[in-house]
């Protein structure tokens, strides 16, 4: 298996071994096609990414993170601008015509800036 040899690396976590192994089990599970891609979270400490993928032709469709110039001026905490990427990519992602996509929590709990997101996206009218 791919995912395998990442998980062996020297200097990294038990917590990020544990994630990694959690993001495998997920996406033996997750699979996005052209009716309803993938809705991918990728969280670092201090951002968030967010990507529609379209895993049949393995293209994204539409992005959004915390890092953009609109966001980052942005007053509130990583939670509030984690529901903003949420609205923001959901209403990139109906301009790309999807209106449905499959969640990917990326091997990170459901819980938090992961949930935010997608709350977010549910508001800026994508079905999850």
């Amino acid at each position: 298996m791919a995912g395998t040899k990442t998980l062996a690396r020297r200097g990294t976590s038990a917590r990020t071994k544990a994630r990694r192994r959690r993001h495998i089990r997920v996406r033996k599970k997750v699979v996005g096609s052209a009716e309803r891609p993938r809705l991918v979270v990728t969280r670092s400490t201090r951002h968030v990414f967010v990507q529609v993928i379209d895993d049949d032709k393995g293209h994204t469709l539409a992005s959004a993170s915390t890092m953009e110039a609109d966001l980052r001026a942005d007053s509130g905490d990583k939670t509030a601008k984690s529901r903003k990427v949420g609205e923001l990519v959901a209403r990139r992602a109906r301009e790309a015509g999807v209106s449905a996509v499959v969640f990917d929590r990326g091997g990170n709990k459901y819980h938090g800036r992961i949930a935010a997101v997608a709350d977010g996206a549910r508001e800026g009218g994508l079905e999850l």
